[in-house]
């Protein structure tokens, strides 16, 4: 499978999808915390997907989403963005608001 079907599977498949360095349990860095800090804060489930374990992938996601940079999160589908977005949307409510209306 190429790694964009793989990409386009995985963010198709989940609600919420974080590509990362490293795993929601262990964040390898510090863009990559603030994401499961506040994606934890949110309290939805979410998948969390280490880059570092897969160069194709670390790649192939920055070519999917056309953004430079990691962590990268996807919403029902959609690119949202990477920590400072995540983050500023977080702190205005915006992020909240993909998910009224339904339960967790």
């Amino acid at each position: 499978m190429a790694t964009s079907d793989r990409i386009k599977a995985l963010v198709s498949e989940n609600e919420i999808v974080v590509f990362m360095k490293g795993d929601p349990d262990a964040p390898q860095c510090g863009f990559s915390a603030g994401v499961v800090k506040v994606l934890d804060a949110i309290g939805r489930p979410y998948v969390g997907i280490n880059v570092l374990d897969d160069p194709f992938l670390r790649e192939g996601v920055k070519e999917y989403s056309d953004w430079p940079t990691l962590p990268q999160v996807y919403v029902n589908g959609e690119f949202v963005g990477g920590c400072d977005i995540v983050r500023d949307m977080f702190a205005s409510g915006e992020l909240q608001a993909l998910f009224a209306g339904e339960s967790a």
